[in-house]
């Protein structure tokens, strides 16, 4: 029983609380999502975050340029790469599913959202919600997971690690998208928002997964 316990990526301590989180996300994704939809402009708050972040210049443009890469296909495919690896290395398959699951869901989610929405930046381009923004805190969410229960943190250590990480990937991508000119304010919260109500969801569905295709694979041999 304690093996199963370890092996889960979402850690029975979590659910409740991080099922909460994804439901007020999801809430924040729908209501912004509805507010802007069909808008081409940057709203008040937008307007005055991005007075004082956009337009930096050397060196912390070259410093966004490079969050940026990371949210880019190969920048991207490079990460879930490696944390693919790490996990199979720390014998944490579960945990390589839900690189792969949760990467592709979360963008995925950013993509089908985009045209439903139809805001747009810079010549029509498509901007609600951030993909980058929802990409890297997807994957810092799957760190932090995975060091949750790797180290058996307890509720409230684990729930703080999880929203500190994703507090700091998305903050930092979502300071790159805007300082590039690359996104509103209002979309990089979106995309945080995205990634928090998917990815509970994501771990949750792979459990039930491997839980089921381990029960099946008992039955068979007795």
């Amino acid at each position: 029983m304690t093996g199963r316990l370890v092996a889960v990526v979402l850690p029975p301590g979590l659910r409740v609380w991080l099922g909460l989180i994804a439901g007020l996300a999801a809430v924040v994704v729908v209501g912004l999502g509805g507010l802007y939809a069909g808008d081409g402009e940057p709203g008040v708050v937008d307007s005055r975050i991005w007075a004082v972040v956009h337009g930096v210049g050397t060196p912390w443009r070259n410093v966004a340029l490079a969050m940026d890469f990371l949210g880019e296909p190969v920048g991207a495919a490079a990460l879930v790469l490696a944390a693919v690896t790490g996990c199979l290395l720390l014998r944490r398959p579960r945990a390589a599913v839900l690189v792969v699951a949760g990467a592709g869901l979360t963008v995925g989610t950013t993509t089908l959202l985009k045209p439903l929405v139809g805001r747009t930046i810079h010549d029509g381009h498509l901007s609600y919600p951030s993909g980058h923004t929802a990409f890297a805190t997807a994957l810092a969410l799957m760190v932090a997971l995975l060091a949750v229960g790797r180290f058996g943190l307890g509720r409230a250590a684990g729930i703080s690690l999880v929203l500190a990480a994703a507090l700091v990937a998305g903050a930092a991508m979502g300071w790159a998208q805007v300082a590039l000119g690359a996104h509103y304010p209002t979309d990089v919260l979106g995309g945080w928002c995205t990634a928090l109500a998917v990815m509970p969801a994501t771990a949750w569905l792979v459990d039930r997964m491997a839980d089921r295709m381990a029960d099946g694979g008992r039955r068979e041999r007795a």
